[in-house]
């Protein structure tokens, strides 16, 4: 092939690309301004958490289900987050020791304590979680910025998600 042919080729070649990232940006769907500084701002506070020995963890509940709900090492992103069955033999969760179940959903907790190693098998999700020992909690906050595509949208009902497993953004 000549010189020319492969710089036509190229040339071919970066325009269909171009058309292609154009097609699939245009069909993104875009995010509300203030919902996307929220995010911004979340990162850099993820960002300039201090390492330790503590997990981050957010409380997700549903009635059906028996699973706490997210966990996370600090400075990670919600995206490595970890279902999580808890084991209360230590400590009772936040929502049981005041006999409010489900009470503080959504809320967010700096964790002491560890996995254990063991996987629990959770029966509403036919699902095999992480076991996460409680031993402490402090609270962190009891309205934290949005991490599910639902919080993002704000459209969905509750009875919509009542049978749907998010997964931390």
């Amino acid at each position: 092939m000549s010189i020319e042919g492969m710089r036509r080729a190229i040339q071919l070649l970066l325009a269909g690309n171009l058309l292609l990232s154009a097609v699939f940006l245009s069909s993104c769907q875009t995010m509300p301004q203030g919902i996307q500084q929220a995010r911004i701002e979340m990162a850099q506070r993820i960002a300039a958490e201090p390492t330790g020995d503590y997990f981050i963890g957010r409380r997700y509940y549903k009635p059906d289900y028996k699973f706490w709900g997210y966990v996370r090492r600090p400075g990670q992103p919600w995206s490595t987050a970890e279902m999580v069955m808890l084991n209360e033999k230590q400590k009772l969760a936040p929502d049981r020791e005041r006999l409010e179940f489900g009470s503080d959903n959504n809320y967010e907790y700096k964790l002491y304590g560890y996995f254990s190693g063991d996987k629990v098998y959770e029966p509403a999700s036919n699902g095999i979680y992480p076991e996460f020992v409680l031993k402490g909690y402090e609270l962190i906050s009891m309205s934290p910025p949005p991490i599910f595509r639902s919080q993002f949208r704000g459209n969905a009902s509750a009875a919509d998600l009542r049978y749907v497993v998010e997964k931390p953004e």
